[in-house]
């Protein structure tokens, strides 16, 4: 339903052999021969993205096709002795009485429920920021069902379909599918649902940020994000800033054809910074993460350090909450460069500034700002500098054609040239 087997990319596989987890990734191409050759008797989990690399760690995201939700319903009281059926039961009315969409799919996995809403077709790793966002919203809006908050990251394995749970004995198998007029599951915009779970949609940031720009112009008052939602809208903005960083990072590495072999820790140690502050990944997978990372700068290399154990530290007490002070402010206790140092630290050149997306200096800033401007001007209608000039009767000067003066050609009464005005 949500991996296709003619795309490219991989997918993951996690068995319990005699008590032992064992990992496998493979290509979508070779998903069907796989899954058939599976031992349905043996617990079996699948990843529920698709990766660049045969290696399930989120940095090696590719695509996503779908949201989803881990609910341990048997860790509440509740809900522990119910039948599957009546479990779905239960899902759908929750989703109904807090107005979240009602999933795809609900599959029982032999002791609780797997919700997920499949999107039509797949959004990119650029995507992540905005589908984390609303896993995060998804897990919080279904507590009450047993969401489990550490169930909701790109790189989760979930209980494959037709396998054994040897826990309870149960086959993991669907329960509930919403069809849609075709009789196929109903698939959703990606756009559409990030519009209804998230705290602010992104077309009314835009509209926001448009606005706020205009006022700066004009010298009137910042405006407010309504509804008391500046915090989750600066949340966002900051991991979704994260992220990108990262992303200008590895772009960084490809421009230069690689990363010399003194540099790949100051690389790795940002990268994995960035990670963290992105929420796309935890303390306790941030390890798994860097040997990823690690890999990706060099396949021989043991990237061990005691720097890492640093950024270990800070991450665990961003996650519990913690502030630093300094200067009479507070700051996450992950690092939050400017702009500056990273060009500096990194000696990014102007050229390499224009194919990064977010690590630029301020002339690259104001040129790009430039851009933008001279866009939204054409779009409103109004003409190019050559276009205007060309129309323009300074730049015509008819009058040197009859042999007058300007004035006198305006008293005139304009007369024309060869018929022409």
């Amino acid at each position: 339903m949500y991996h296709d087997s003619t795309r490219s990319g991989f997918f993951s596989l996690l068995v319990d052999s005699r008590g032992g987890k064992r990992q496998s990734s493979h290509r979508l191409a070779d998903m069907p021969k796989v899954l058939n050759l599976l031992d349905k008797k043996i617990d079996t989990w699948i990843s529920q993205a698709e990766f660049i690399r045969p290696n399930r760690r989120v940095v090696n995201l590719l695509r996503l096709g779908l949201l989803f939700a881990d609910l341990d319903t048997y860790r509440v009281p509740a809900l522990a002795s119910r039948k599957p059926d009546e479990l779905a039961a239960s899902v759908l009315f929750l989703c109904a009485d807090t107005g979240l969409p009602a999933p795809s799919i609900l599959i029982y996995s032999g002791r609780g429920i797997q919700a997920k809403w499949l999107l039509e077709g797949t959004i990119p790793r650029q995507a992540l920021p905005r589908w984390n966002a609303c896993q995060r919203y998804l897990v919080d809006r279904l507590a009450h069902v047993g969401a489990d908050p550490m169930a909701k990251d790109a790189s989760r394995v979930l209980r494959t379909v037709e396998t054994v749970n040897s826990k309870s004995g149960e086959v993991c198998r669907v329960i509930y599918v919403q069809t849609g007029t075709d009789g196929q599951p109903i698939r959703y915009n990606f756009e559409y649902l990030a519009e209804t779970l998230l705290p602010a949609a992104r077309w009314t940031i835009e509209q926001q940020r448009q606005e706020q720009a205009e006022s700066r112009t004009k010298k009137k008052p910042f405006l407010l994000v309504p509804g008391g939602k500046a915090d989750n809208l600066r949340g966002f903005s900051g991991r979704k800033l994260a992220w990108d960083r990262l992303e200008d990072l590895r772009k960084l590495a490809e421009l230069r054809g690689g990363v010399a072999e003194g540099s790949r820790m100051q690389h790795l140690f940002w990268r994995l910074n960035f990670l963290l502050l992105s929420g796309a990944t935890n303390s306790k997978q941030m390890y798994h993460e860097a040997a990823a990372l690690a890999r990706e700068l060099d396949p021989q290399w043991n990237s061990r350090s005691k720097e890492l154990m640093t950024l270990f530290s800070k991450a665990k007490a961003y996650e519990a909450g913690e502030k630093v002070t300094f200067g009479g402010k507070e700051f996450t206790p992950l690092y939050t460069p400017k702009n500056d140092t990273l060009i500096n630290l990194f000696r990014i050149t102007t050229e390499e500034q224009r194919h990064l997306k977010t690590i630029i200096g301020t002339a690259m800033a104001r040129e790009r700002d430039r851009k933008r401007h001279a866009v939204r001007r054409r779009s409103n209608g109004a003409l190019d500098r050559d276009t205007y000039e060309g129309n323009s009767l300074s730049r015509k000067r008819p009058w040197e054609d009859l042999g007058m003066s300007r004035a006198t050609w305006y008293r005139a009464g304009k007369p024309p040239v060869d018929g022409n005005v």
